[in-house]
């Protein structure tokens, strides 16, 4: 269940989304983008200026994200397929169903791709951030 205001903050985090993977190619269209699909967002009413948005990510086969940050606490549930995550500083990890990932607001993500190129991923992303705030933006 959304509402209008809903509805732009998660269309704003899809269109970062698309901008970040196009950049990562510096311009190029990648072979395969990841799709994001918003599932929920809700306002936190004891944490005021607060939401969480819900997406589910699917990697296609192949599939990478470029760096970037989400300035939100992100917590990553993988549902299917395998993928390999990394934060800037941290240590490059596989995921594998059933397993998790979590990023912090000040944690910049240097690797987000698919770990097969035959198989499809799909995963679950929790993110609890400011509200009408993008959920990706590019970072360096």
């Amino acid at each position: 269940m959304t509402n209008d205001n809903t509805k732009r903050s998660v269309n704003i985090g899809k269109a970062a989304l698309v901008a970040v993977l196009l950049g990562a190619a510096g311009g190029r269209l990648m072979a395969q983008q990841a799709v994001v699909t918003p599932v929920m967002t809700k306002e936190l009413a004891d944490v005021p200026g607060k939401e969480a948005l819900m997406l589910v990510v699917e990697y296609p086969p192949g599939s990478s994200d470029a760096v970037h940050r989400h300035n939100a606490d992100a917590f990553v549930y993988v549902l299917e397929g395998s993928i390999v995550m990394q934060v800037k500083g941290g240590k490059q990890v596989t995921l594998t169903p059933g397993q998790t990932f979590y990023e912090g607001p000040d944690d910049v993500h240097v690797v987000g791709r698919n770990a097969s190129t035959t198989k499809p991923a799909r995963f679950v992303v929790l993110l609890l951030k400011k509200q009408g705030a993008p959920a990706v933006v590019p970072a360096q």
